[in-house]
């Protein structure tokens, strides 16, 4: 893939979720920026300004917004798949 879109990535410590997304994304070899929105005041408002809420994580893939972890939705946003299962 040529353009890699930026992949930000809103997070606290103990998010269960924000661990599989990072994972995900680890596997897929794409580069992601994290705030922690725990320790990170400035990053956490700036999160609830664009998403509206407290919620974790909050992840922008190029000018799209996921909220939590949806494996189809970055999968489509990303041009990556997982190998399909033989029948």
């Amino acid at each position: 893939m040529d353009t890699q879109k930026t992949v930000t990535i809103y997070t606290t410590p103990t998010c269960h979720f924000c661990q599989m997304s990072k994972e995900f994304f680890k596997e897929n070899n794409v580069a992601y920026t994290e705030y922690n929105v725990a320790t990170d005041m400035e990053k956490r408002q700036e999160m609830i300004d664009k998403s509206g809420q407290m919620g974790v994580p909050v992840v922008f893939i190029g000018d799209d917004m996921i909220v939590g972890f949806d494996k189809k939705r970055f999968e489509e946003l990303l041009g990556v798949a997982e190998a399909a299962p033989s029948a």
